[in-house]
């Protein structure tokens, strides 16, 4: 089972300077019926509520669950601000404790890899509705040589060398094999690639709210490792805003016919 990293650690830059899923994202969710008005659902790993508040939005009745008691109060006050309602439970994904065949959609993004997958698939399959659905998300950047990310993430390395997220592709065929092994039927994929734009600030601000940095670093080693970011943007990155490669990568999958 993964070790977590504690996100309350930063729960502010990750409120602030993590970037939210992109709308066209949203868009071709709805194509598929996902996300739609009156729908029901829960958000697995909802952090700060990115994905549980735009669901919201788009007339959902929502709840947000996550472990994290910081990182709930911070959803809860970006919810309050938006004029959102949304319920918080404080539960894990492996045993939420809610009752089963209750949603008939639940969102995962950005968190999939901190699940016992195993567990977490048998217990979405509980409390799908039969006819439910299974959204697994992830947003990344994209590390290609030379490039700032993968600058970036050899500095990570430096101060985390047991961060092991890395180096990553955006794309995630060990999904597929987790929910077949699971029995989840129609699973279908869709990944699309874009740059995102940030600040220099918002940038620091954003590797800041990594796992191998403010969610696992202490306090001064966070602000030694933010100083040389800094530099090391000055030096070879200076363009400002950064343009900084992304994939968005989302796999979609019913429960176990009974």
């Amino acid at each position: 089972m993964p070790v977590n990293p504690d996100f309350g650690l930063t729960v502010a830059d990750y409120a602030q300077h993590r970037a939210d899923f992109p709308v066209e994202l949203f868009e071709r969710l709805a194509e598929h019926g996902f996300g739609l008005p009156g729908q029901r659902l829960l958000d697995l790993g909802t952090g700060t509520g990115a994905l549980a508040r735009v669901f919201a939005q788009a007339g959902c009745q929502v709840t947000g669950l996550d472990p994290s008691a910081e990182m709930l109060d911070g959803a809860h006050q970006l919810a309050s601000a938006s004029g959102q309602r949304i319920n918080w439970v404080r539960s894990r994904a492996e045993r939420t404790g809610l009752r089963s065949s209750s949603f008939d959609l639940i969102s995962a993004g950005q968190c999939w890899h901190w699940f016992d997958a195993g567990l977490a698939a048998r217990e979405v399959a509980r409390i799908l509705k039969p006819a439910g659905r299974l959204l697994i998300a992830q947003f990344d950047w994209l590390p290609i040589a030379g490039n700032l990310v993968a600058a970036v993430e050899e500095l990570i390395l430096r101060y985390s060398p047991s961060w092991h997220l890395g180096g990553a592709t955006g794309l995630y065929p060990e999904r597929f094999v987790q929910l077949g092994e699971a029995g989840f039927v129609d699973i279908e994929s869709f990944s699309f690639d874009l740059q995102v734009p940030y600040s220099h600030e918002a940038w620091r601000g954003r590797i800041r709210a990594s796992a191998g940095v403010g969610g696992s670093l202490p306090a001064a080693e966070v602000a030694r490792f933010d100083a040389e970011h800094q530099e090391l943007l000055q030096r070879g990155f200076s363009q400002d805003p950064l343009a900084v490669p992304h994939r968005v990568f989302a796999i979609l999958a019913r429960p176990p016919a009974l």
